[in-house]
């Protein structure tokens, strides 16, 4: 039988990304507890980095799914020393019953899915971060109904969230502008395979353009892990802040989203963080039940 692993959003279908978003949907309305869906499963969590989000959410989510789970760093395990990711996946697929892992090498993760024989999860890598777009997309339609009608205005870095919006707007239908200083555009192979398919990819200069009658507004650090030219960057990207102002711009009732952490007055301010328009704590709240559904999906508990 196929492993399901999930390590990014373009290898899924529409029909299969639906049925994860309904099932999130679902179970967030059933509400928190225990369910017992994967009693007697073990989740590995595997961190390169730090990670709050990340780590709270996945570990709620498999519990409360009724399994357990077993968190390690890079530092704690021979990955530290040398052991390559195919012998760590081999031998971590002989204790586990799936492995959720946030790196930042993209093909790191999936030279190790290939090793693996137990469901992969991408937690984050440099390149693609699904399970956070899935609850953004969550909360989205929590506010305003089903993604296919929307407009998602992103603001600032073409970094890997901006990335993977761009991959969910080709398999969900909805319509994707982005203003992106030149220095920081989206990778061009992911401009390349949106144009190539017909996706409702918009690229542009101005943020002003990007956000006009949008519903959505989107934004993210300006300095990701890994990045040592922060004061370049902040120099670049704060014309790209988004202010009262430039929300103004937005659809009535358009709401702001954020992945955290907030680097409060740089790519956001405190008021529109703050404000009416926001939904970036019911976004991160949202992880837990997404990733429910990921690892339902990933178990074959729902098709």
């Amino acid at each position: 039988m196929t492993i399901r692993h999930f390590l990014d959003i373009a290898s899924h279908s529409p029909a299969t990304l639906r049925a994860i978003l309904d099932e999130a949907h679902r179970l967030k309305a059933n509400g928190r507890g225990r369910l017992d869906l994967l009693p007697g499963r073990t989740l590995a969590m595997l961190f390169e980095q730090v990670s709050t989000r990340t780590r709270f959410s996945f570990d709620l989510a498999m519990r409360e799914l009724g399994g357990d789970t077993i968190i390690a760093s890079g530092g704690e395990m021979q990955l530290g020393r040398g052991e390559t990711l195919g012998d760590t996946a081999a031998v971590l697929s002989r204790y586990v019953d799936a492995i959720m892992i946030r790196m930042l090498d993209h093909e790191g993760l999936v030279a190790f899915a290939e090793e693996a024989s137990v469901p992969v999860i991408n937690g984050l890598t440099r390149r693609s971060h699904p399970c956070q777009i899935l609850a953004d997309i969550m909360t989205i339609e929590e506010r305003l109904g089903p993604i296919e009608a929307r407009t998602v205005a992103w603001v600032g870095d073409g970094n890997n969230v901006a990335a993977t919006f761009v991959e969910a707007a080709r398999r969900l239908g909805f319509r994707f502008k982005i203003a992106t200083p030149v220095e920081y555009d989206l990778a061009e192979d992911v401009v390349t395979a949106a144009k190539a398919d017909g996706s409702k990819l918009e690229v542009g200069r101005d943020p002003y353009w990007a956000v006009k009658d949008a519903d959505v507004v989107v934004t993210d650090t300006w300095t990701s892990m890994g990045d040592v030219d922060e004061d370049r960057r902040r120099s670049i990207l704060t014309p790209f802040r988004v202010d009262d102002a430039l929300m103004a711009a937005a659809a009535p009732g358009a709401i702001f989203l954020h992945c955290l952490p907030a680097h409060r007055g740089d790519e956001v301010t405190d008021s529109v963080m703050d404000g009416p328009q926001s939904a970036v704590f019911d976004e991160a709240e949202n992880r837990v039940h997404a990733q429910k559904a990921v690892l339902a999906w990933c178990f074959r508990a729902i098709d």
